[in-house]
């Protein structure tokens, strides 16, 4: 994603750029194709909703900077209510296509094994969760640190046609229409209370994959934890997290509230595809099967992928990178994407961005200027750049605790605001300030794409 996003930023400059990807020559234990972007997680990138969502607000900002993967995504968008959802396939042939094509680009496919020599001149190193070994080890060295990495899993994919609608059914919590969903963008899979609590005993005693020696002491990143792992938490956790029932009311028995409820979103343009949302796991995947069985609706479940678990790697940034993500002590080496330390599709993309556009400022004479700390790239670049404590650094999302405080505008009646219309008025408030500010950022000059 990242470095894909480069490329395309850097081409847009006017700059010649070549483009380095390991497979098929080198594989991933989570990649499944030889595709540029190929998302092995989820298919969502989360809210699109720029006003009162950070993220959205990180959509929009990157439109406005001519993002690849934005525009893309667009193309390959799926119904997923106020999120933007994509189909996994379209979207990573889109970004491939749109790169091969452009001549300013060439590809070359082959593994890197170290650092790159400095004849390379400027380069990024954007290899995302899966760095390969060599590299990984020529990174540990020239930083000075042990490389630190969490467990990222991987949700299970299910066909739709198996999928028994006789219990579920089509529904966004509280009928939310995104831009590009109906209302009913999500299949829902009720569960009574004892459905609930059986489920919950499976998962916690289900056979769950041994972590060799060097991953045992690895920790998890927090917004992407397995099910099983939030199960031990105590037994309400996932009806207040991705199996709450609020929002939502079964047509098939409409007087009987659901205890809990599993969703499902759709992963593919044609609808053939649903994946389980929130159900990443580590389970093994004769226990997924079982397990995943059990919950009504999904009886005859056919399984186009199981959940999986892959080991991510990533910088303790805030002490080896300044704040165009060059590497301290090689300034020619920028890092990109979520080995700095960002977490997410979209913010991953957004630093690629971010490293494309300074390289190509630099290359014309400019001074590569970071984004003002109120914008949503400013202030994700910030908290990874130095804004986080270098001994407790862990990967991030982008939200608006990263922001500036900002002033909330008083209401023309002169009335108080209260409650979530505060807190809905500072998100919107945060959103305003930061397109403004980054369409001055963006006047500069020195960033603007050609």
């Amino acid at each position: 994603m990242a470095g894909s996003e480069a490329a395309w930023q850097i081409a847009r400059a006017g700059l010649p750029v070549i483009l380095h990807e390991m497979r098929p020559h080198r594989t991933t234990d989570a990649h499944q194709t030889d595709g540029l972007a190929e998302l092995v997680c989820s298919n969502s990138f989360r809210s699109d909703d720029w006003e009162n969502n950070a993220v959205g607000l990180l959509h929009e900002e990157m439109r406005r900077c001519n993002s690849l993967i934005m525009q893309i995504a667009e193309t390959a968008k799926v119904p997923a209510g106020s999120a933007l959802a994509v189909d996994r396939d379209m979207f990573s042939e889109g970004v491939t296509e749109a790169l091969t094509n452009d001549p300013l680009i060439t590809i070359e496919r082959g593994e890197v094994e170290g650092l790159p020599p400095e004849s390379w001149g400027p380069t990024i190193i954007a290899t995302g969760p899966l760095t390969s070994e060599a590299l990984g080890n020529a990174i540990g060295e020239i930083t000075g640190k042990d490389e630190l990495a969490f467990f990222d899993a991987i949700a299970p994919i299910i066909y739709t046609e198996t999928i028994d609608f006789d219990i579920c059914w089509y529904q966004s919590r509280y009928d939310k229409v995104g831009p590009s969903g109906t209302g009913k963008d999500y299949i829902n899979c009720p569960m009574n209370e004892a459905e609930y609590n059986t489920f919950i005993d499976a998962l916690l005693e289900g056979d769950k994959t041994e972590f060799k020696e060097w991953e045992a002491n690895t920790p998890y990143f927090e917004g992407c934890l397995p099910i099983e792992i939030m199960a031990e938490r105590g037994r309400q956790t996932l009806r207040y997290g991705p199996m709450k029932p609020v929002g939502l009311t079964n047509p098939h028995d409409p007087d009987v509230k659901s205890y809990a409820i599993v969703q499902l979103r759709q992963d593919n343009k044609l609808a053939t595809l649903y994946n389980m949302v929130g159900f990443q796991t580590k389970l093994r995947h004769g226990e997924q099967k079982k397990i995943f069985q059990s919950i009504p609706g999904l009886a005859n479940a056919d399984f186009a992928r199981l959940g999986g678990l892959h080991r991510n790697t990533f910088l303790n940034s805030p002490k080896l990178l300044d704040d165009t993500l060059r590497l301290k002590a090689r300034p020619n080496i920028r890092f990109a994407g979520q080995i700095t330390g960002v977490e997410g599709y979209v913010e991953s993309a957004a630093m690629g961005l971010l490293a494309g556009r300074f390289i190509a400022a630099e290359a014309r004479g400019a001074v590569a200027t970071p984004p003002p700390s109120t914008t949503a790239f400013g202030a994700l670049l910030g908290h990874i750049s130095g804004g986080a404590d270098v001994e407790t650094f862990q990967p991030m999302n982008v939200n608006y605790g990263l922001f500036p405080t900002v002033e909330i505008p008083k209401p023309t009646d002169g009335k108080r605001i209260r409650g979530k219309e505060k807190k809905r008025a500072r998100k919107q408030a945060h959103s305003h300030r930061a397109l403004r500010d980054l369409e001055t950022w963006m006047s500069g000059g020195q960033l603007a794409a050609e």
